[in-house]
């Protein structure tokens, strides 16, 4: 298959329009007409419906589409791996990273990466289930998860991380300390809610669940850790207990800790076509011995 005539061919399903696409691909109308033709005489089928009103694919354009886009991504991989092999990483890497991760732990992560390897540079972007669709535009993403995805994904797991319940010592002071589960009850509870999970349940280390009234769910890590620090209430979250710059050591409390919570692995997750590229291959070699040496 002619890779510049799958590249026209995406480019229109991806605008639905074979004006839009060649003005983004930066070749006249005429050219992007005849690769799609080109590309519709070997797939024997029609991949594009022309319209008045636009460009839509086909039922055999849009399994064209699906798989064509790995096909370009494993052909520019490749390239990059070849024009990459023997140097030192560098490049625009484009991480995916759940939102909320505290700032205080991904800043000396990037200045570790940096130091490392100072021809790189980043495209950091956050969403709330990073591995929730297919990774385009994506050359790695970081998730909390126990599992490797479903698809042409390489996955592995970092490190573990504790979820459990934390509240500031102010809080706690002032309502209370919980001595059991039941003593929840008369607490502002707070939960964060993983990609897939139910925020209004917690979970104890032995893997029983019990509902919960939450006053807030979400799932942004940093501002339930900033409504605990406030003295808000008492919050089940991802937490290393690394301390805020200015905070001091303490200031945040494990409830329950011999009860409640439970360990979740933190997993590296890069599109499998990608995988040998060494800009990506050296960060995730990276990332494991620095998260150790965060104690995580």
């Amino acid at each position: 298959m002619d890779l510049e005539e799958l590249r026209a061919f995406l480019a229109v399903a991806d605008t639905g329009s074979f004006l839009t696409a060649a003005k983004s691909l930066r070749m006249s109308r005429a050219t992007l007409r005849r690769r799609i033709d080109q590309l519709e005489a070997r797939a024997g089928v029609p991949l594009v419906d022309r319209t008045r009103l636009g460009a839509p694919l086909t039922e055999a354009g849009k399994i064209l589409a699906g798989r064509g886009r790995l096909m370009v991504n494993e052909a520019s991989a490749l390239l990059a791996s070849v024009r990459e092999a023997g140097s030192e990483p560098g490049g625009e890497l484009r991480a995916l990273l759940p939102i909320g991760l505290p700032p205080h732990v991904v800043t000396p992560l990037l200045s570790f990466v940096r130091g490392k390897y100072p021809r790189l540079s980043f495209r950091l972007q956050f969403c709330e289930d990073p591995i929730g669709g297919l990774l385009e535009n994506v050359d790695v993403a970081v998730h909390f998860g126990d599992s490797t995805p479903p698809g042409p994904w390489v996955s592995r797991e970092l490190i573990r991380v504790r979820i459990w319940a934390i509240a500031s010592r102010e809080y706690l002071s002032r309502r209370g300390t919980p001595q059991s589960i039941e003593d929840l009850g008369r607490h502002d509870l707070m939960s964060f809610e993983a990609p897939g999970e139910d925020g209004r349940k917690w979970t104890t280390l032995r893997g029983q669940t019990f509902p919960i009234a939450p006053v807030l769910v979400t799932r942004h890590i940093h501002f339930l850790r900033q409504f605990a620090l406030a003295g808000l209430g008492i919050c089940m979250v991802p937490d290393a207990m690394l301390p805020d710059p200015g905070v001091p050591d303490g200031t945040l409390i494990p409830v329950l800790p011999d009860v409640l919570g439970r360990e979740v692995g933190v997993r590296v997750v890069v599109p499998a076509v990608l995988s040998d590229i060494p800009r990506i291959r050296a960060l995730v070699d990276l990332l494991k011995p620095f998260l150790g040496d965060l104690r995580l």
